[in-house]
Order: structure tokens, then C-alpha cells, then sequence
């Protein structure tokens, strides 16, 4: 019995060794086989790295490739306006150049950005950009030059249409800014401190801002505000989202030092389109009203007035023939969104009407006490009508005038004239003249009242001399485009 036991002992152990030399000779993985698999096989550590790292947030390669080539630089030669003619043949010895009569009058030069929108040549930049320009020099991206017309300005959107003669352009499309969200990666493209074609990118910090910068009573002022890098020469730049549609035009920067300090701002495309198109179609600017007086809420107001939020605007006032209140909106009402565009501030609503015209039609949704209000208003122009505003040449000259009486003339030793009591931006404030200056003629022919002004510049184009005398006696003389 022992030597059994002693047997099947040695048996059993001699299995085991023998089962255990198997596993590790024959059932050994094979290291090659081994790399292999492991070379098929994703491994995914924390501090793996690839020989080709993820691109990490937004690729803007092809969308500044797009914009780079739309976007140019402008030059703009301003004339110093501060000379006043003495006599007519020093007017002629400036106007051909002659040098015999020194004068301190030499050009100054700014510089800024646009975007060219059609392949025809029209380019869209801003108004400060090119307002008081004796002459535009435009740099496109291939450094081809041209001279360029302005073709129209707008102060209340600090918006310019200007147009170079060439054909097949490389143009950006419009982005529809009302889709444009907080949050958003965009690219700032133009010429900072003359550097061409120079791209930067950030996000949309705000929409709708006011910033209070166009300084007009009917300015339109609903920025969109990024982080993006934008300084000196950037104005008139695109912005431009991740798919290289322009969304905004570059136009000002808030900053204690003039250069970037962390805020951009640029008017919304919708904008721009709106009154570019005015230009093209109507040549001149066709601005739709409400015909209400209104004001932001905050929560003192909130409380003086009962009101459950400060959501909305609250209308303080409407005109009796005005769109609104032909509508039936009435004061006391909060206005909350119009069409599809939701309205929380002074901004937002400007911007939903500035993008209309007079004869559209538009939803405006009210709050008035508990209960929520929808309404269709039919916009009207500033005259309380829907017909579409033009401009005469009159208009652009940007003065008031009244006629010159008997005992002035007498005194002056003029047989006619029209006195400017008021000027504006305009024609006339571009050349240097100032107010009180009386007019007698304009290319030879006399003036004595508005009608004659009208007539003699009623269809008139290109260069037109104005002659006249201030109040002191001294005659001067200006010359004009039209």
C-alpha cells in the first residue's frame, strides 16, 4: 500500500511538471505575433500622443482663405479744408495746379479696410472710412490698384457703398447676423496699421450692443461684439464666420488707447445688406419707423410701473398717424419681439426695423397688462408714408438758406444771392465753407432764391464751382463734386 501511494505520487507530480513545461514552451504568446496585434489594436492612454495631434477648436483655413482675397485695403486722400479763395484767379491757379500762390493745403492720408460684395466691384466699408475724400486708392489682395467712386454714405449706420471699375472679383456672400449666436467662433479680417491681409480670430462676446459711438439722433447703433483682435485699419474689414459668409463689418473698437484692448465691434450683416441694397436700387437710403417713443426697462421702472420683468421695451408714446398706432399698438404697451427677432433692449429694436423699409410689413408682439398682444404694422418713411425717399441734389449739399434782402445786397454791392443760415454734413461743409456765406453764382449762372439753387443743380454731375461772399466782403470760391 505504501509503495502504491508512493507510485501514484510520483505520477501525479510528473503530470504537473509535465502539464506546466507545455504551457510555458508551447502556449508562450509569440512576441511577434504579439507586436502585430498590438499594431491593429487602437490603445488609448492618457499620455499617449499621436505623431499627428487632433486639431484643437475650429479649423479657419478655408474661411480666411475666402475672406483674404475679398477684403482690401483703402487709402483715402482727404485735402486739407482750410483754404478760402481770395479771387477767382486763385481759384484757377490751384485748380490747374500752378504754384506761383503757396498755400498750406497738403493731402491727408487715412487708411482703412473693405469687402467686396458682388464680382462687379462694388465694396462695402464703413462711412468714417471714406467721408471727406477728395480721393480713394484701392489695394486688393494681389496688390492690383484702382480708383474707386463712392457710390453712397450713411452716417446713422457709419455704412459707404464704393465701386472700382473690374469684373470677375472674388466677393464674400452674406451671413444671415441674426443667426449668429454668443458663444460663436468668428474671424476678423483686414489691414491693422497698414498690415494687408491680416486675419484674427475670437468669439462673440455680445450682440445688440449700443455703444453710443454715431452720435446721430436716428443712428443705428446694434453692434456685434467679439474679442477678436481688430485695431487702427481694420475699419471696414469683414467679419466672418467659420464658414467664410460675412457676418458683420469691423467698425470700432472700445479702448482707452486707441489699439485693441480686448473689445471689437461690427455692424450685423442684415444691416448691411439692407442699406447697400438701398444704394443699388433707390440710391438713397429708405429708413422704416415705428412711429413710437420708447424706452429701455430696468427694475425701478419695472416696480414704478407694475411691470412683472424687465423684459422688452416699453412704449411711452405713439404718433396718432403713425405705423403703430394705426395698428392699434397704444402707449403703456411692452414690445417683445418683432417678426422672429426677440427684443430686450434700445438696440434690438432698432435693428429689426432697420432692417425693413417703408411698405413692409412686420409682426410685433406686445405685452399689455397680463395678456400677450400680436399685431401687423405697415411701416411708414419719416413723411408718414410708405413712397420710396429719394435725394435731389439739393439735399446733398447739406445747408438751410434764406434770401439776401435789398440793404445787404446794397452793402455787399451784389445784384443777387442766398445766404446759408445753417449747415450739415454735406457738399457744402466738405469744401470749407462756412456758415453766413452768401452764394451769387453757381457755374456763372446767378442765384437768388432756393428754386434757382435747385434749378441750376437739377440733374448736374461732376465738378461744379460755387462762387459767393462772406458778410466781411471777402469773395471765395469752391469747387464741388456731384
Amino acid at each position: 500500500m505504501k509503495r502504491f501511494a508512493s507510485y501514484l505520487f510520483v505520477a501525479l507530480l510528473g503530470g504537473f511538471t509535465f502539464a506546466l513545461s507545455y504551457h510555458y514552451i508551447f502556449d508562450r504568446p509569440d512576441p511577434a505575433n504579439q507586436i502585430s496585434m498590438e499594431a491593429q489594436m487602437p490603445v488609448s492612454q492618457a499620455n499617449y500622443v499621436t505623431a499627428h495631434p487632433a486639431v484643437i477648436g475650429p479649423d479657419f483655413v478655408d474661411a480666411a482663405d475666402e475672406s483674404i482675397h475679398a477684403v482690401v485695403h483703402i487709402k483715402s486722400e482727404l485735402r486739407q479744408r482750410n483754404k478760402v479763395y481770395n479771387d477767382f484767379f486763385d481759384y484757377l491757379d490751384d485748380f490747374f495746379g500752378n504754384q506761383h500762390r503757396q498755400y498750406n493745403n497738403a493731402p491727408a492720408i487715412a487708411t482703412g479696410s473693405g469687402v467686396i460684395i458682388s464680382p462687379d466691384g462694388y465694396i462695402v466699408t464703413n462711412n468714417h472710412v471714406v467721408q471727406q475724400s477728395d480721393k480713394l486708392e484701392i489695394t486688393l489682395n494681389d496688390k492690383r490698384s484702382y480708383d474707386a467712386t463712392i457710390i453712397g454714405t450713411d452716417p446713422t449706420t457709419d455704412l459707404a457703398l464704393i465701386k472700382i471699375d473690374e469684373k470677375d472679383l472674388p466677393f464674400l456672400k452674406y451671413g444671415n447676423s441674426d443667426d449668429v449666436k454668443v458663444g460663436e467662433w468668428v474671424l476678423a479680417v483686414g489691414n491693422p496699421f497698414n498690415l494687408t491681409s491680416t486675419v484674427t480670430a475670437g468669439i462673440v462676446s455680445a450682440k445688440a450692443r449700443n455703444i453710443n459711438i454715431l452720435g446721430d439722433v436716428g443712428a443705428i447703433e446694434s453692434f456685434i461684439q467679439t474679442d477678436a483682435v481688430v485695431n487702427p485699419g481694420n475699419s471696414g474689414g469683414a467679419l466672418v464666420d467659420t464658414k467664410g459668409e460675412l457676418v458683420g463689418i469691423n467698425a470700432a473698437i472700445a479702448s482707452n488707447t486707441g489699439s485693441y484692448t480686448g473689445y471689437s465691434f461690427a455692424i450685423p450683416s442684415n444691416i448691411v445688406k439692407k442699406v447697400i441694397s438701398d444704394f443699388i436700387d433707390y440710391g438713397e437710403i429708405q429708413r422704416a419707423y415705428l412711429g413710437i417713443t420708447f424706452r429701455e426697462i430696468d427694475g425701478e421702472f419695472a416696480n414704478e410701473k407694475g411691470l412683472d420683468n424687465t423684459y422688452g421695451v416699453y412704449v411711452v408714446d405713439v404718433s396718432e398717424d403713425g405705423a403703430a398706432g394705426q395698428a392699434g399698438i397704444i402707449s403703456g404697451d411692452v414690445i417683445v419681439q418683432v417678426d422672429n427677432s426677440k427684443i430686450n433692449n434700445k438696440s434690438s429694436l432698432l435693428e429689426a426695423i432697420g432692417t425693413k423699409r417703408p411698405g413692409d410689413e412686420v409682426q410685433v408682439f406686445v405685452h399689455r397688462g397680463n395678456s400677450m398682444k400680436q399685431y401687423t404694422v405697415t411701416l411708414k418713411n419719416r413723411s408718414g408714408n410708405t413712397e420710396v425717399v429719394k435725394k435731389d441734389n439739393i439735399e446733398i449739399l447739406g445747408g438751410e438758406f434764406e434770401p439776401v434782402s435789398k440793404e445787404v445786397m446794397d452793402e455787399l454791392k451784389i445784384e443777387n444771392g442766398l445766404k446759408i443760415i445753417d449747415l450739415k454734413d454735406g457738399k457744402l461743409k466738405s469744401a470749407g465753407v462756412r456758415e453766413g456765406f452768401i452764394i451769387t453764382h453757381v457755374d456763372r449762372q446767378p442765384v437768388e432764391s432756393v428754386n434757382d439753387l435747385k434749378y441750376v443743380f437739377e440733374g448736374k454731375s461732376g465738378g461744379t464751382l460755387i462762387e459767393g461772399i462772406y458778410p466781411n466782403g471777402q469773395r471765395a470760391y469752391y469747387g464741388i463734386g456731384l
